[in-house]
């Protein structure tokens, strides 16, 4: 029986170097950046006001006081997007809107609110005079230009997860498309005879299929750009067909069902009649029965398969350990979900041999986590993976672990 270890190293081993790709900005939420990112453009682009309000020379409000105000006239308005280039003379104010160039010889903005002027609205014609009563230090109010970056620095280092604040920096600098790695593309396909689509009526000896749009989810969630295609019954010749429909457009082909011992297994039948897939027992719970390999698609190129048990807490908790990790390399992400050591709340048995994953609910207390084993530990019971936000690990030399013991527990939110 293979460790855990041993098969997620056969797993890791069919992922191949992620290819870098251009993809719009608006594309490329969540993905990495495969180089640094340089600005060619400074931002700010010129100086501007930081207020609604007046821009002026600061010498010549030296003395200003409610006592003493100096009062100067209005010569230009400036609002945002004005694209001429002003001058302000001596001796007289621009009113201008926040975001809008500074004209040459401004060197502050006072804001109108501290002005005698009173209230402004943009569509308003200004005040012709505006009065002063008090100083105001030279630079007061003005986003200077390249204050934020300058032209020929990196923006974006290579190797960033792009979210929103990145996204929104690459289009203030006026890029559009940005090398990343690309998302690799995965199918996922449910075996097996009593499967029938969620919404149709169930007969005898049926059940809705749920394992693709969840393992599906699992990739997409992990960052792939993932599928799920319609489930093929227990026929070897069906089976292979849909693997040739599907494996040209996909660069991993995930299945579930079909993998174990008995008969009717007709994923494990089909890709041994086949070669190039190994199907082995794995010492876990839940998921000791896995296959990992490569298909060829109608071209010859080769194509990572891996096989999944059909339980559908197996199949996402084998999921979890075997694909997440180096999918999430293959995006250049972190690979690993977090792990704490927590307390445990309750005492579990566990078969010697096998490192099980039990479902728990991981909360925080005091200083420290807790986890609280939730429902039998057999792989048909969705519910309480649902319900579930961790995983905790039980090393397989580990039969029982009493209450109140430290634990490992992955997070899985």
């Amino acid at each position: 029986m293979r460790s855990v270890e041993e098969h997620q190293d056969a797993v890791a081993a069919l992922f191949t170097p992620p290819e870098i790709v251009e993809t719009a900005v608006a594309d490329a939420l969540g993905l990495v950046t495969a180089t640094d990112v340089v600005t060619a453009v400074s931002l700010p682009g010129f100086d501007n006001s930081a207020m609604d309000g007046y821009a002026v020379r600061a010498a010549d409000l030296t003395g200003a006081s409610p006592e003493h105000p100096v009062t100067l006239p209005m010569a230009a308005d400036i609002p945002a997007g004005r694209t001429d280039r002003l001058t302000l003379t001596p001796g007289t104010v621009h009113r201008i809107m926040t975001g809008a160039p500074l004209p040459d010889g401004a060197d502050a903005v006072v804001p109108v609110e501290l002005t005698a002027a009173g209230g402004f609205d943009p569509v308003d014609a200004p005040a012709p005079e505006v009065v002063f009563t008090a100083p105001v230090p030279a630079g007061k109010n003005i986003r200077a230009a390249g204050s934020d970056i300058v032209a020929g620095e990196v923006a974006i280092p290579d190797r960033t997860v792009l979210h929103a604040p990145q996204l929104g920096l690459l289009a203030a600098i006026g890029v559009t498309m940005v090398p990343v790695w690309r998302r690799p593309r995965v199918v996922v396909l449910s075996t097996g005879s009593e499967l029938v689509a969620p919404g149709q009526e169930l007969r005898h000896g049926q059940i809705y299929e749920s394992n693709s749009p969840m393992l599906a989810a699992a990739a997409t969630e992990a960052g792939a750009s993932a599928r799920s295609v319609r489930f093929v019954p227990d026929d070897v010749d069906g089976f292979l067909a849909r693997i040739g429909e599907i494996a040209g457009e996909a660069d991993l082909i995930i299945t579930s069902g079909g993998v174990s011992a008995g008969a009717f297994e007709v994923v494990k039948d089909a890709l041994t009649a086949t070669g190039g897939v190994e199907f082995v027992k794995v010492a876990m719970q839940p998921g000791m029965p896995q296959g990992c390999g490569r298909v060829t698609d109608p071209s010859g190129r080769t194509v990572p398969i891996i096989t999944l048990p059909g339980n559908p807490v197996s199949s996402l908790v084998s999921f979890e350990v075997f694909i997440r990790p180096p999918l999430r390399t293959a995006l250049g992400l972190p690979p690993h979900r977090d792990q704490v050591t927590a307390r445990l709340r309750g005492a579990v048995r566990s078969p010697a041999g096998k490192r099980q994953f039990l479902r728990g609910v991981l909360a925080r207390e005091g200083d420290g986590w807790v986890v609280d084993p939730i429902g039998p530990p057999s792989s048909h019971h969705l519910r309480y993976l649902a319900g579930a936000n961790a995983l905790i690990d039980v090393a397989p030399d580990v039969t029982a672990l009493d209450d109140r013991v430290d634990v490992q527990v992955m997070q899985l939110d």
